[in-house]
């Protein structure tokens, strides 16, 4: 492919790192915390994963409610382990896409559809559009050969 012909995806990449860019600067600083307590850093489709160390230590102390095994910020994974990012990956990764599309506004909308749940007496996280989405793309994913599920 001619350089000229990669430019329209280069640029819709770049515009699109640039638009999570925010979300993703959070993520940085989170991370660089939680590779001061040991854990340690992965790129992995252009997405940080870090996990490992006193991390999930540290989620135990939090509020039942908070408490994650994985949680995205931008294109920054946290995880409580490298083995528990790789088997989530593809739902961690289906959430970097949607930071992609909703830049900062991915932490309102995120907030409030939790809280449309959670009025409507249904479970705030599992039924959350943005985690309904990216269960459908893991479930999608793991269905389809090893070949296809980046």
């Amino acid at each position: 492919m001619s350089i000229i012909a990669s430019f329209p995806s280069r640029l819709v990449r770049f515009l699109s790192y640039a638009w999570a860019a925010p979300a993703t600067a959070i993520g940085c600083c989170l991370a660089v915390s939680a590779l001061c307590l040991g854990a340690t850093w992965r790129m992995v489709d252009g997405v940080i994963e870090v996990g490992g160390g006193r991390l999930a230590s540290l989620v135990r102390l939090l509020p039942r409610s908070m408490r994650f095994d994985a949680i995205t910020f931008g294109h920054v994974v946290l995880g409580s382990n490298h083995t528990v990012i790789e088997a989530n990956r593809s739902h961690e990764h289906a959430h970097v896409r949607q930071y992609e599309r909703w830049g900062l506004l991915f932490f309102p909308l995120y907030l409030g559809s939790s809280l449309v749940q959670l009025l409507r007496g249904r479970d705030p996280h599992h039924q959350n559009h943005f985690e309904r989405q990216a269960y459908l793309r893991d479930s999608f994913l793991s269905a389809m050969p090893n070949t296809y599920n980046r």
